[in-house]
């Protein structure tokens, strides 16, 4: 759940000009570099750079990355944790996955292949351990420094019967299931559900306190923390972050953010579903994978794509949605929208070296 399009726009306060909140040009520059192209011969920093570029949950980046010669181990960072919308770490985990599929992907890539598996033992560690091997170059690697969550209408554009196939072949990974809906009338069945769940969400203090917390409102706080929800991404105007909490306060509303979430869905071609075969962190972390390879197939195609977790957030409303898509008893792990539209600014990265503990070892 993000700021929508009432919030900001109260009072116009790009008008303000204060002069701490940063040059979007800056912030563009910054972005730019940090989705520049992987070298030919990457050092396993870099391998961490493409991982991090992720989707997470509020863009927490709940993640740290422990270097070794022939692995790259990836650790939850509870520290990161969002406890009110996620309070078992589901998401966290699912951002996990997402991590690792873009670091497989990178390393493969560049040579080094090998395999994921998860410690499901200890406290959810996603290990890679790879080796030297032929290069394996694909549209989904080629996708990594392009994919964003892009949180703005689409342009209502259907995709094609051969697209969808493309997307569902992507995200195929073991223990996940994937339910791609774009009959209309399934879809208003699933915008009902995100409808009814914001509401839920927007009526809990502690709720709208966490989102508040991850929101950055002009581009020198997004670049100082390299985190969160940056304003600008959603298409709101940016202001000092003294001035945008207080029109957060003032005008996030549920019916604007509900107008918000009914355009938003209307206009896209249709809806993913993830579910998985069994409620447990290793399938968490499945999930993250395909939802991963769905989304940068996307990217490759020319589509668009955002979470609406509403109705898997929502714990009383996780039953209708696996009862909506088939797949009654079981529960949903992640929901997107997709479609044609436009670019919007990209979501920061903290640096590597935020996320990396003391190198032992870097690539040959």
């Amino acid at each position: 759940m993000v700021i929508g399009g009432g919030v900001l726009a109260v009072g116009g306060a790009a008008a303000f000009g204060f002069s701490d909140t940063g040059s979007m040009t800056d912030y563009a520059a910054r972005m730019a570099a940090q989705r520049a192209v992987l070298a030919e011969h990457p050092q396993l920093v870099d391998l961490v750079r493409y991982a991090t570029l992720a989707a997470s949950g509020h863009n927490t980046q709940p993640w740290r990355f422990h270097l070794e010669r022939r692995r790259i181990t990836i650790l939850p960072d509870f520290e990161r944790r969002t406890p009110v919308v996620d309070p078992d770490d589901h998401h966290l985990f699912v951002s996990l996955g997402c991590a690792a599929e873009n670091l497989a992907l990178a390393a493969a890539a560049r040579g080094h292949g090998g395999e994921l598996r998860l410690d499901s033992d200890g406290e959810g560690a996603v290990h890679f351990d790879f080796d030297t091997a032929s290069p394996v170059r694909s549209s989904l690697f080629e996708a990594i420094p392009k994919r964003q969550s892009t949180r703005a209408d689409y342009d209502g554009r259907s995709v094609a019967a051969a697209d969808l196939a493309m997307l569902a072949a992507a995200a195929q990974v073991p223990g996940v299931d994937l339910i791609l809906l774009s009959e209309r009338s399934r879809v208003e069945q699933v915008l009902d559900l995100v409808l009814v769940g914001n509401r839920a969400q927007m009526a809990d203090p502690a709720f709208v306190h966490e989102l508040k917390r991850w929101i950055r409102f002009n581009p020198r706080q997004a670049l100082e923390w390299g985190d969160g929800l940056f304003s600008a991404t959603t298409g709101n105007p940016t202001a000092p972050a003294w001035l945008g909490k207080l029109l957060f306060d003032l005008a996030f509303r549920v019916a604007s953010e509900n107008d918000r979430y009914t355009s938003q869905i209307r206009s896209s071609a249709g809806i993913a579903v993830f579910v998985s075969e069994r409620n447990d962190k290793a399938h968490w972390v499945q999930v993250g994978r395909a939802c991963q390879r769905f989304a940068l197939q996307a990217t490759a195609l020319g589509l668009k794509h955002a979470f609406i977790n509403q109705p898997v957030e929502v714990v009383a409303l996780q039953s209708e949605l696996a009862r909506l898509v088939g797949l009654p008893g079981r529960r949903p792990d992640v929901v997107l929208r997709f479609g044609y539209g436009i670019e919007m600014p990209f979501s920061a990265r903290r640096p590597v070296n935020a996320v990396v503990s003391p190198l032992s070892a870097r690539s040959e």
